[in-house]
């Protein structure tokens, strides 16, 4: 089976598409092609074992604004959004205010369903060189009623 059968088996099983391949709204039809489109680009460069893996871990990070290495906190990363106040231009969630870092995503808050949100206390702060990573707090269940 190829990426592109695979992906339509997997659209099947999510609901996506029916029996006789109709899709169930407009937007996921549209995203379900981007999909495909993009798979079909993988698929035809030929990649190995090897370098497929490195190739998505790499195009998952870019295409999701991440940096591929570690922040330097120099100078040149750094956008002034407002009188002393900077973000990062490698990495959004990245801020400085004055000589204080800090990421706005370092900690995920993850409620006993599954969603997740973030707060004034998802705030971590940065010692450079830093490398972005996001901690998930379980919530605990709310038992009151």
């Amino acid at each position: 089976m190829n990426l592109i059968e695979h992906a339509k088996q997997e659209f099947r099983a999510c609901g996506w598409i029916d029996a006789e391949g109709k899709y169930d709204c407009e937007m996921q039809e549209a995203i379900c092609a981007d999909i495909l489109a993009l798979l079909e680009v993988f698929g035809n460069q030929g990649h190995s074992g090897t370098t497929a893996p490195y190739v998505i871990g790499r195009f998952k990070k870019l295409a999701s604004f991440e940096p591929l290495v570690p922040l330097t906190g120099e100078d040149n990363e750094w956008n002034e959004i407002s009188p002393g106040r900077y973000q990062n231009r490698r990495c959004s969630h990245v801020f400085k205010d004055g000589d204080h870092a800090y990421d706005i995503e370092g900690k995920v808050f993850r409620e006993p369903d599954g969603c997740c949100y973030t707060s004034r206390d998802s705030r971590v702060d940065v010692t450079f060189p830093y490398t972005p990573k996001t901690e998930y707090v379980d919530v605990p269940e709310n038992n009151e009623t």
